[in-house]
Formats: C-alpha cells, sequence, structure tokens
C-alpha cells in the first residue's frame, strides 16, 4: 500500500471514527490470520505473519495448520474494530451472541497466556496465568464480573454460571485470552481463547482450538512487544478487507 492509499484510507477512517482502531493495527508486527470457508464452517486454516516494522509488508511464518472455530462456525464480534465497522451495510452477516456456539469473527488483540503449569515455560513471553480449581471465567450476563477471568476465592461470586478453567482434560492445557467484547457488553459474548482441540472435525463452543503442539509453537512466537493481533473471518470476508487494511 502507497504513502497516498494509507493517508487516504486513514482520514477516511477519522471521519468514521476508526482511527485508533486502524493505528493499532498498522503498529501490530505480529498478526495471526485464520480463515475459514463460510460463516457455518467449523474447520479452518490459521497462517502466522510477521514484519519487521509498523506498516511494512507482512511475511509467512511458518506452514498454515488446520484449526477449528465454533461448533456453528463464526459471527462478527467486537475487537479493536466493532462489528458494524466491519460489516457491509445491510449485511445479512452473522452477529456474535453470548451461547450461540459461534466464534468470534473479527480483528481482536491478544491477552494473558494460561495453562495448567505452575509457570510458563522458559521461552514464551506472553503474561501467564496459573489455572486453579479457583479460576473461573465467568459468563453470567448479570454479573458485574461477565467476560472476565477472576479467583472466586478472591471475589464475591455474584454469578450463577461460569466455566472452570482447571478442566479434567487436555483443553485448558494451555490457552491464550482472545480480547473478544473487552467492554463486557451483555450478551455480546464472553471467554473466548485460542486452546487445544478435542479433534479436527470437533467445534467448539466459541474458541478457536488446534494441536497442542501448534499450540505450543504459536505461544513460543507471540511477544507482547510486536502487538499481536488475532484476524478471523471467512476467506470471501478476508479478501474484501485484504486491501481495505493492507493485510497479508
Amino acid at each position: 500500500m502507497n504513502c497516498y492509499r494509507i493517508t487516504l484510507l486513514f482520514f477516511l477512517l477519522v471521519l468514521s471514527g476508526h482511527a485508533g482502531e486502524l493505528k493499532e493495527l498498522y503498529l501490530s508486527t505480529q498478526l495471526i490470520v485464520v480463515t475459514t470457508a463460510d460463516w457455518n464452517a467449523v474447520e479452518g486454516k490459521l497462517q502466522r505473519y510477521e514484519r519487521g516494522i509498523p506498516r511494512g509488508d507482512w511475511k509467512a511464518v511458518g506452514e498454515p495448520i488446520s484449526v477449528v472455530v465454533g461448533k456453528n462456525g463464526l459471527g462478527w464480534g467486537t475487537g479493536i474494530f466493532s462489528a458494524d465497522a466491519l460489516r457491509v451495510g445491510g449485511s445479512d452477516d452473522p452477529v456474535k451472541k453470548e451461547g450461540d456456539g459461534k466464534a468470534p469473527a473479527g480483528v481482536f488483540r491478544l491477552g494473558t497466556a494460561f495453562g495448567y503449569a505452575p509457570e510458563i515455560l522458559w521461552a514464551w513471553k506472553m503474561p501467564y496465568l496459573k489455572l486453579t480449581e479457583s479460576v473461573e471465567c465467568v459468563d453470567d450476563t448479570a454479573s458485574r464480573f461477565y467476560n472476565r477471568i477472576v479467583h472466586r476465592s478472591s471475589v464475591k461470586p455474584d454469578w450463577n454460571s461460569s466455566e472452570h478453567m482447571l478442566r479434567n482434560d487436555e483443553l485448558y492445557r494451555w490457552g491464550i485470552v482472545v480480547e473478544h467484547n473487552s467492554q463486557r457488553v451483555p450478551g455480546k459474548g464472553s471467554c473466548i481463547f485460542l486452546h487445544i482441540w478435542r479433534g479436527p472435525e470437533q467445534g467448539t463452543v466459541g474458541c478457536t482450538a488446534m494441536p497442542r503442539e501448534q499450540l505450543e509453537l504459536l505461544l513460543s512466537w507471540l511477544n507482547p512487544a510486536k502487538d499481536p493481533l488475532l484476524l478471523q473471518v471467512p476467506s470471501a470476508e478476508y479478501v474484501r478487507l485484504k486491501g481495505k487494511f493492507n493485510l497479508p
């Protein structure tokens, strides 16, 4: 994208109120792209990208890997852009809601890594949360802790529904928080992660999942100093957004 196009796009987004979001996207130097065949597809592909400087050219890192998304596919979520900012005007595209079995589509920051181990592996750089029996992610829309990971022992619980993060399986042995619905608007979706999958054809309740070894590779690559972002959309939407946002 040449300087004229960048300047013009920045000006247009200033007018539409999205200059800050555009700046975040341009400053990032690590990008995870997840694409699926369509809005209802469960299986997808994940590709890592990196660049040396903000607004530089993206270069693929490694080979694409297989992932799964929500058991009911994808729906526009709220990340660094709102759902309305990315949807085509008058579109009938699905929008992520609490309990719909869809993973959020859009552009998202990545937050804290988590896992069953006492501490993160030595080469990993993301902040880390050790999961204990007290750690829960609240999905009760009436709770003041909605869409937050909390230690039950350190707060006064006011929820009737939550996800216990220390599971009796391997799904959360490693994971990372996807910062979807960071404003915690009730009903827009909660507790979205990248985590280990059950298998290649088994969709999640709203997360994006992959084989353990691939998630470990991803976590060893991520660097908070590089402002990593996750972009996940159906392939047709990726083509539409690619030129608009100078995507790889």
